[in-house]
């Protein structure tokens, strides 16, 4: 249940109460906290836990009888946790309450947007008619990143007597939210120490297991009324026991203000001691509470979309976990995009190509934080370049799984759970994450006109991912091509050739596309550089005339496979056999892990055309087609409408739909092409992590990049709204499900420039400003250009 700024569950559920946590997490940028209620522990329905964004840490686990490492991001301690039992007079003491106890008789959970807090509502009813109303509502500070606070409020209904609370500080936990996981290795956080400071505050510290990150975390529990504290600490945890009176409705009150502080935090200081001092002199929890909401405004002001009904709801709920994922507290650290957020354990934690699909839309509100994440990559640009070295190529080869210190963290084995059997996993050959990488950076710049980025970060990523992919590319005599081969593309069900020896398929199309155009792009920056920074960077990076010549000739020669009249998806794609779809679809209720279910079989997903998710159509999310015939005439290819009207035929035909991405990828395609199916694709994309669609795995973590490429299609797929070197194109398509909205975005320095689109019509407002008018491109090639101070209304041809 929604409404316009809550996101609502009007009763507890323990089948669904992994997807609600997740979907109720609370964070600010640097850490967060999932929705779980504060009475429960971790079991099979629950899983409390708190995650930093960039603490990450290794460890070794034994798997078929070999050794494998696995870099995980840490789950810290719980600092939520909070027990409570009634104490009636005259009677026995009550049992410790949960929502899992049978006298819970209702539950009402309510994440508001607009302020950043989750509040969960829940009475309890016992046999002797007593009743206990309690109210949790919990924040993780926008404005200030260290601090996290929970109020509590008690209210007795028909008895009277006393409430027994237990408010627990708990670094006894392990990484075992991912079932499949399960059996590795997830014990991380050790050399724990606890107590309770005379001024309240219990605190807890411990270190993670073999990157040292040290954490210091305390709780100051406050209480109304103010009653005596017990104290017990163990080895992990640390407790603060307080016996409450409480009288018919009247209301007692438990306050937990959490300050959470490491060894990552700059500038440096003692943990523990810091977030001692930060938990006891915290403002009360309505202060918190005030500024909180403040900090979301302003972030709300920058990063909000506008859309009507419910689409416009499920809008706001992916900008709200995009914005506390990746806040402006981001911009102060070394963290990437992590493709389940800090929401959960799947994937590890780890760095994807999701900033593909989040970047777009952080350029154009949070132009730091888009530059931050960037920075990321650039931070590990030497890793990415001893990695290519290691493979006998020159340039950076960046890991399709990223971590803590940018070295390739693919685990090389995966568990199918459906055969129950471990697996070599060859996704480690996805090195189209680098194009990705390059894709960000020019359209950073593109928007940002962030010369001192370009110039300087920019160009050295842009350049040595222009180098490794030219160092790739090896000459076909008999094809007069230059090939890529031995990669996987973004469809990971194909990572062989049938029977084939060794791993990896050639000439993916996306691979060698997206490869030719950031040799191109490379070239372009590099002769747009002042004389002086290209000579420079020339000599640093060890690149020569000779290597600029070879990169124009590879981006104009990269061979592209074709077969019926329609781009392949590889070579050798076009002979693989045609699979039984409507078989497999009668047999199975959902095939979107269609290669578990072949391998189980003992059959491959390499045997058929059938793609776990949109591969060749990702050139229709990257390019327009206006672009891709650039590309493809730069290449020696034709291309034309026809052409791309049938491969988007041909792979809608044969892709399950395996990752979030593929739906969101072919409704952005199909409804810029008008197609009758789009509006069915966009709302899985829309849909996905709400409706849990893939069987329990957004518990496990939200899809961020789903999420941010929902907010990136609206603005950049139906809008049209993208930065060119000639202006801020604006190419409006129609979706009758979206018929309007409205945004802020920053372009080329500016700030709050307002956009409202209309059926038929544009506004667009920007603000006064020192900086000069904002150029505009719209349908038609028609130039215009907006003074800073100036409101316009433009009319938009029809269809």
């Amino acid at each position: 249940m929604t409404t316009a700024w809550h996101w609502e569950y009007d009763r507890y559920d323990p089948k669904t109460e992994r997807l609600v946590e997740a979907l109720c997490t609370l964070g600010n940028g640097r850490f967060a906290t999932r929705g779980s209620a504060p009475e429960s522990v971790a079991d099979e329905i629950h899983y409390p836990d708190t995650y930093l964004a960039g603490c990450y840490d290794r460890l070794d686990s034994t798997v078929g009888g070999r050794t494998v490492s696995n870099e995980d991001m840490v789950r810290l301690p719980d600092w939520t946790a909070l027990r409570y039992r009634c104490l009636p007079e005259g009677a026995p003491p009550g049992d410790w309450l949960t929502p899992d106890h049978p006298s819970l008789r209702h539950s009402h959970v309510s994440l508001d947007l607009r302020a950043g807090t989750l509040t969960r509502r829940m009475l309890f009813h016992d046999a002797e008619g007593r009743r206990l109303g309690v109210t949790h509502t919990r924040l993780v500070h926008m404005g200030d990143p260290n601090l996290a606070a929970q109020n509590t409020v008690f209210r007795a209904y028909g008895w009277g007597g006393g409430i027994e609370v237990e408010s627990v500080l708990d670094g006894d936990v392990t990484n075992a939210g991912v079932e499949r996981y399960r059996a590795l290795a997830g014990r991380h956080l050790v050399v724990h120490r606890t107590g309770v400071e005379a001024e309240g505050a219990a605190w807890l510290s411990c270190t993670t297991s073999t990157s040292r990150v040290v954490i210091g975390l305390a709780v100051r529990t406050a209480t109304h009324p103010l009653a005596q504290v017990g104290r017990a600490c163990t080895a992990t945890t640390a407790t603060q026991t307080f016996v409450l009176p409480i009288r018919r409705a009247a209301p007692v009150v438990v306050v937990k203000t959490a300050a959470l502080c490491t060894s990552l935090d700059r500038p440096p200081a003692d943990p523990l001691r810091r977030s001692i001092d930060c938990a006891v002199h915290a403002p009360d929890f309505s202060s918190l509470l005030t500024s909180h909401r403040a900090s979301w405004q302003c972030l709300w002001s920058d990063g909000e979309l506008k859309v009507p009904g419910e689409t416009g709801e499920v809008l706001r709920l992916h900008a709200f976990h995009v914005l506390q994922t990746l806040s402006p507290h981001t911009a102060e650290l070394d963290a990437g995009v992590p493709a389940r957020g800090l929401h959960g354990e799947a994937y590890r934690g780890h760095v994807f190509w999701d900033e593909l699909f989040v970047l777009p839309y952080l350029a154009l509100h949070l132009p730091e934080t888009a530059r931050a994440l960037l920075a990321y990559r650039h931070r590990r640009l030497p890793a990415a370049l001893e990695a290519a070295r290691r493979a006998g190529a020159n340039g950076a080869m960046f890991p399709w799984q990223s971590g803590s210190s940018g070295t390739e963290e693919t685990q090389r084995l995966h568990l199918n759970p459906r055969s129950g059997r471990w697996l070599p996993d060859h996704s480690h050959l996805q090195h189209h994450v680098g194009s990705a990488i390059a894709w960000n950076v020019w359209r950073y710049g593109l928007a940002t006109g962030d010369a001192g980025f370009m110039h300087g970060p920019g160009a050295e990523l842009l350049l040595h991912i222009a180098r490794f992919w030219a160092d790739s590319a090896t000459w076909d005599t008999g094809l007069s091509r230059y090939r890529i081969r031995g990669v996987v593309g973004p469809d990971e069900y194909h990572d062989a050739y049938p029977d084939a020896a060794a791993p990896g398929i050639d000439d993916n199309a996306y691979t060698n596309v997206t490869a030719a155009w950031v040799l191109a792009r490379a070239l372009d920056l590099y002769g747009e550089l002042p004389a002086a920074r290209r000579a420079e960077l020339l000599t640093r990076l060890g690149i020569g005339p000779d290597d600029l010549t070879l990169w124009e000739d590879v981006s104009r020669r990269l061979y592209v496979p074709f077969h019926r009249d329609v781009i392949s998806q590889f070579h050798g794609y076009g002979d693989l056999d045609e699979l039984d779809w409507d078989g497999y679809r009668s047999r199975y209720h959902d095939i979107r892990r269609l290669d578990r279910i072949l391998e189980a079989e003992g059959d491959t997903p390499n045997r058929y055309q059938a793609s776990k998710q949109a591969d060749t159509l990702m050139l229709g999310h990257l390019f327009r087609p206006s672009e891709l015939e650039q590309l493809f005439l730069r290449l020696g290819c034709r291309f034309d409408d026809g052409l791309w009207r049938r491969t988007v035929e041909y792979y809608l035909r044969r892709t399950c739909h395996g990752s979030t991405l593929s739906s969101l990828v072919h409704g952005w395609i199909l409804a810029r092409e008008q197609g009758p199916d789009a509006w069915r694709y966009c709302q899985e994309a829309l849909l996905g992590d709400i409706t849990d669609v893939r069987g329990g795995t957004t518990g496990e973590g939200i899809h961020l990049g789903a999420m941010g490429g929902t907010l990136d299609l609206v603005e950049r797929g139906i809008v049209g709204l993208e930065p060119h070197a000639d202006g801020l194109h604006i190419d409006p398509v129609r979706l009758s499900e979206v018929p309007g909205c409205s945004f802020s975005i920053s372009y080329l320095g500016h700030r709050d420039i307002h956009v409202r689109f209309r059926p038929g019509r544009l506004g667009i407002s920007v603000p006064p400003s020192l900086l000069g008018p904002v150029p505009l491109v719209l349908p038609g090639d028609r130039h215009e250009r907006i003074s800073a101070g100036q409101e316009r209304w433009f009319r938009l041809p029809k269809g």
